[in-house]
């Protein structure tokens, strides 16, 4: 998850002994860490061995797991009969933490290629080790933000307006993500060009 639980009890000003809402805060923080991915087109914990498909006729991946930390083997796969077979002697460049430059074409177009890989982010909680990267301390305080508007506002989700007898005329804003916590993901959405 972005964040630890009890971050977002700290935030919301909850003791972190009372656990009624524990169960429920804690897949709010899954549920919003997995949004995070999807608007940003990656994973952003860290992952170890991740396996992704290419064209092998590519030479630029960019990978859905960054900042890239070891790049592990190349295979390539021309019929399902034979499957996958490893390739050795592969030369390449990790360009920025989030692209693997290919020397030389794996195959051709109608072959499959896939690389095996190590990256991103250590999520909070967790000590980066050499050559690892801590999730960026923006990204962990929009998830706080995000879990806790969510968790605010619980009550009147799918409502837009309420005006109480005798009370006071309501609207409510219809927002999917904090336009806050939207400008920081733009920062960290992977290029599809």
């Amino acid at each position: 998850m972005l964040t630890q639980l009890l971050t977002l009890k700290t935030r919301l000003g909850i003791d972190e002994f009372e656990v009624k809402d524990d169960a429920l805060l804690t897949n709010a923080l899954q549920a919003i860490s997995d949004r995070f991915d999807k608007e940003c087109d990656r994973t952003l914990a860290r992952t170890v061995d991740i396996q992704q498909e290419f064209s092998a006729d590519e030479t630029e991946l960019r990978v859905a797991c960054y900042p890239i930390e070891t790049v592990g083997q190349f295979e390539l796969k021309g019929n399902e009969i034979e499957g996958w077979v490893q390739q050795s002697g592969v030369k390449f460049l990790v360009r920025r933490r989030c692209v693997i430059s290919l020397a030389a074409r794996l195959g051709s177009w109608c072959e499959q290629g896939r690389v095996t890989y190590t990256g991103g982010y250590v999520m909070p909680g967790n000590v980066p080790g050499p050559g690892q990267v801590e999730l960026p301390h923006d990204l962990e305080q929009s998830a706080v933000e995000q879990a806790a508007y969510w968790y605010q506002n619980r009550d009147h989700l799918g409502v837009i307006r309420e005006w109480p007898k005798g009370g006071t005329y309501q609207q409510f804003v219809d927002l999917d993500l904090l336009p806050s916590v939207r400008s920081v993901l733009r920062k960290y959405e992977r290029w599809n060009g």
